[in-house]
């Protein structure tokens, strides 16, 4: 196994030379202004060390990788009970799919595609105001990385609402079915706006940090969620968290991961370490082409497949 500083510095110098980076998402206007060169990695490790290498500490619109946290939270308000409302599948479908929920009667196939992320801010709306809701989703990811710097990007989210009619689609056709308790417009108001937290890839590694670790924070050990959810989120990163590319993720990586349209990836490699990447340029699944490539490499340096033997 190879020393994790080293590695990490490897696998930043190979990336910051590619020349086939992706192409950066220009369906919300906001993103596609992004630098496609930019690169960056942080490793948040359970023994309290963390490395980066290359743009760590820059912002970037954490985007899908919110839903992450987003279904964290409404698991503590709803327990298994959510999964009345959601389902726990892959996809195998676009992110955005209306076809999928045609067919399954409005209930969305997982927590991490579109429609299942809108369902989970339904329900964390809970008959507050959206600005309640998205006030109380930053404070958590604050308490997790322990950093208050952490914000919404308005002009992110504003570009998102002005552009986001499959969304609208997607709540409305839910609505129709029952499945979202508040108006669509509302539901979305929660959602564009958790998708537009920026985040850089130190503070998203840090406050990933409970997924390694048994659902505690290693700092201070306080329990954030219990071992088992801990264990069915990653569950759900590993086979949901790359949409239609889920797959190929953890075909290649074999750690759970969610990535989101901004170019970064939040990743987990339980009892070891948390990760986070960020590289704008997208691959055809709309997952960050360079992320997804530099996880892999650092996966195998340093042998963190979930499906490779310990010790």
């Amino acid at each position: 196994m190879a020393d994790l500083e080293q590695a990490l510095a490897e696998v930043a110098a190979e990336m910051a030379v590619s020349e086939d980076r992706g192409e950066v998402a220009t369906y919300i206007p906001q993103l596609g202004r992004v630098d496609a060169k930019k690169f960056g990695i942080a490793v948040a490790t359970n023994d309290g060390r963390v490395l980066t290498a290359g743009d760590a500490d820059e912002p970037f619109s954490i985007q899908s990788i919110s839903k992450v946290f987003t279904l964290t939270l409404a698991l503590g308000e709803k327990g298994d009970a959510l999964w009345k409302r959601v389902g726990r599948e892959p996809s195998g479908n676009p992110f955005n799919s209306i076809v999928q929920l045609e067919h399954e009667s409005g209930i969305p196939r997982n927590p991490f595609i579109n429609a299942g992320a809108i369902v989970v801010s339904d329900i964390l709306l809970a008959g507050h105001q959206p600005r309640e809701t998205i006030g109380e989703i930053v404070h958590f990811l604050r308490f997790l990385a322990n950093d208050e710097a952490i914000v919404v990007d308005r002009e992110v989210a504003a570009s998102e609402q002005a552009t986001g009619y499959r969304n609208f689609a997607l709540a409305n056709y839910m609505r129709s079915f029952g499945n979202l308790t508040h108006a669509p417009e509302l539901a979305l108001g929660v959602y564009f706006h958790h998708c537009a937290i920026a985040m850089s890839c130190r503070q998203l590694a840090l406050a990933g940090r409970f997924l390694a670790n048994g659902g505690r924070n290693p700092d201070t050990g306080h329990s954030v969620v219990s071992p088992e959810r801990a264990r069915r989120i990653n569950a759900l990163m590993l086979t949901c968290g790359h949409y239609d590319g889920s797959g190929d993720f953890a075909f290649r990586v074999g750690i759970p991961g969610k990535s989101g349209v901004g170019g970064g990836i939040l990743a987990s490699v339980p009892g070891v370490a948390s990760l986070a990447v960020w590289s704008p340029g997208l691959n055809a699944n709309g997952n960050s082409k360079l992320g997804s490539l530099a996880l892999e490499k650092l996966a195998r340096m340093m042998n963190w497949s979930v499906f490779a033997p310990r010790g």
